[in-house]
């Protein structure tokens, strides 16, 4: 009867480790998923603001190939160009 008894607890004890050493496990496991969750949810914003970021490009690409007054008023103000008879005054700030 005592060695019955030893037995139950020796099984109940390492019943309970597993069950520890599962739940320690499993909680390691859950944190590292919100992390990669975490990580997901930042790399699809970087990837909608990337998107948004090439639908702008395109858009002044189409006005650039498809648009002169866009293209000359894109030389004036980035370039600084004039054309032959305008005279342009350029203030220090």
């Amino acid at each position: 009867m005592l060695a019955r008894r030893v037995i139950i607890w020796i099984y109940a004890g390492v019943f309970i480790g597993v069950a520890l050493l599962s739940g320690v496990f499993f909680f390691q496991t859950y944190q590292e998923y919100a992390q990669l969750r975490r990580v997901e949810a930042d790399t699809r914003q970087r990837l909608a603001q990337a998107e948004q970021r090439l639908q702008n490009q395109a858009r002044v690409l189409d006005r650039l190939r498809n648009d002169p007054a866009f293209v000359e008023r894109v030389i004036r103000l980035q370039l600084r160009y004039a054309k032959p008879s305008e005279l342009i005054f350029r203030f220090e700030e």
